[in-house]
């Protein structure tokens, strides 16, 4: 259990008096939780993976390293050898395993301390032509089947979709784009639809800026594309995620609130009016959910956390600032936002945070929230 472990102290807001736990053992200068898409505790609650960086090495890109938390030794375990593409580890919660991206490939490899580094499958070269991925999958997604993981390559002007799969066959390519598409999610049920995200961009020998259109799109194994709502293209949608079962697709309507699109139905609900929301995320029977806020009036950040059943919610963290100075400037080298996600048990909300002064990974069981709430 997190919060019994010598390894985390609590921590405790002083505004809603909300108890979390953040890990007090430091083995880099930077430790962030996973993404907020990607799941990162095993199952059995044994191992806790995490970002690390070294500044100024690496970026949000490339760089960071992973690091893991052992619960039954009570010891943080940091491998360099494990740098990774933009966001792309994840992490098999039945065994503990995690998946990385590194240039053209995928490799893997075990918790435990002696556990091998094993190459997984490499994207062919006679699409990368020589050139050196920007990145090969923004976080790797589990098809339905659990045979292959979603690949969203962006290589000098061109972004590949498709998949890669886990016995080292060939890489299959759905479609390619000249404009960027991104955060691609394989849908939880279907192997055949992946949740995917039209994005900004920067040319990579020009560097002049390319502009999304319309955020939100599914695309499919035939290589159709279609948008979420091709009669409201918006960029006012983001930070998308699958519904645990699939019903759902979840979005930020930026300056509105967090919304859920019901998949079969078409039809869109605001579940939360929580105007600054940036990131947010549901628990597994989308009873409750969490988010970072960013308000108007200055540029400090609060965690805050919603039960749907009373309408009540209550601060996480009600002023999460910046890190102290030597730290602010990597901001958003190492993209620190919160990206609070609920664990696949729905026990714990994992979290970065900043309240001490340097980037820390925290939790909070959920128990103690729905119970404050109630």
């Amino acid at each position: 259990m997190i919060e019994t472990s010598p390894l985390f102290i609590p921590w405790t807001d002083p505004r809603s008096g909300v108890v979390s736990y953040l890990l007090d053992k430091r083995i880099a200068p930077l430790q962030q939780t996973f993404y907020f898409t990607s799941d990162s505790l095993s199952r059995d609650g044994r191992y806790l993976w995490f970002y690390c960086a070294f500044p100024p090495g690496g970026d949000t890109y490339y760089g960071r390293q992973l690091a893991v938390v052992d619960f039954e030794k009570q010891e943080v375990r940091h491998d360099p050898r494990t740098q990774f593409t933009d966001a792309s580890p994840y992490v098999d919660t039945a065994t503990g395993e995690v998946t990385w991206t590194t240039m053209l490939g995928l490799w893997k490899r075990g918790p435990r301390a002696d556990d091998p580094i094993l190459p997984v499958n490499t994207f062919p070269n006679s699409l990368a032509r020589d050139r050196r991925p920007l990145r090969l999958a923004t976080h790797l997604f589990r098809c339905a089947d659990g045979k292959s993981f979603a690949i969203d390559a962006q290589i000098g002007q061109e972004w590949f979709l498709g998949d890669m799969p886990l016995d080292g066959s060939p890489f299959r390519l759905w479609r390619k784009f000249e404009r960027c598409y991104n955060h691609a999610q394989f849908s939880p049920v279907d192997p055949d639809l992946i949740l995917l995200a039209q994005d900004g961009w920067h040319d990579p020998v020009t560097g002049e800026k390319g502009d999304a259109e319309d955020r939100i799109w599914f695309a499919r194994r035939d290589g159709s594309l279609e948008p979420l709502f091709p009669d409201d293209p918006s960029n006012m949608r983001g930070h998308e995620w699958w519904g645990r079962d699939g019903r759902h697709v979840w979005y930020v309507h930026y300056g509105q609130g967090v919304v859920s699109f019901n998949v079969a139905e078409r039809r869109t609900e605001m579940v939360w009016p929580l105007i600054l929301a940036s990131h947010a995320h549901a628990d597994s029977t989308e009873r409750y959910l969490v988010a970072d806020v960013t308000p108007s009036n200055h540029p400090e950040s609060r965690i805050v956390f919603f039960n749907r059943e009373t309408g009540r919610e209550i601060d996480i963290v009600s002023d999460l600032p910046y890190p102290a100075p030597d730290l602010n400037r990597y901001k958003s080298h190492y993209h620190v936002h919160p990206h609070p996600r609920f664990t696949e048990d729905d026990r714990y909300i994992l979290y970065t945070t900043t309240v001490r002064g340097i980037v820390d990974v925290a939790a909070i069981p959920v128990a103690s929230l729905v119970a404050l709430t109630s």
